[in-house]
């Protein structure tokens, strides 16, 4: 897994003070790019050659409240590559105490020109990359 850490801003909480739960969506996001640049993979690459990569699926238990100014760290792993579809799996720690506060996974596919496509059949290389890069996060 490869950590990802994000300070609760005081705007990502609620009027009871917790942070708003659609914020820890946008902070999958934040974690999985980071992890796609680190293994060399940033999506800005793939984009440039009309690949996109949309979330399909999205789910999240949500073990523990965070609140303002909360640092909270994020594991992001690759679960499943099979070159049509990429699935994350993330556990949101609060830095300070260790506890979980959310455990998710999200599932993405892979489009070109707005139609599904199989990265290993159409892009063998990209395929190859991502494949290599996982392997050396297990």
């Amino acid at each position: 897994m490869i950590k990802y850490s994000h300070k609760v801003q005081y705007y990502e909480t609620d009027k009871m003070g917790v942070t708003h739960h659609s914020n820890y969506i946008r902070w999958m996001e934040e974690a999985r790019v980071d992890l796609l640049d680190r293994i060399g993979l940033p999506f800005s690459e793939m984009e440039k050659q009309g690949i996109v990569s949309p979330v399909v699926s999205i789910e999240a238990k949500y073990k523990r409240p965070t609140t303002f100014e909360d640092v909270i760290e994020i594991e992001t792993r690759v679960e499943c590559y099979n070159g049509i579809r990429l699935v994350f799996a993330y556990a949101m720690r609060n830095a300070a105490t260790g506890d979980i506060v959310v455990e998710a996974r999200s599932t993405q596919c892979f489009l070109c020109g707005g139609k599904p496509i199989a990265l290993n059949r159409t892009f063998p290389d990209i395929d190859g990359a991502f494949k290599s890069a996982i392997d050396k996060l297990k």
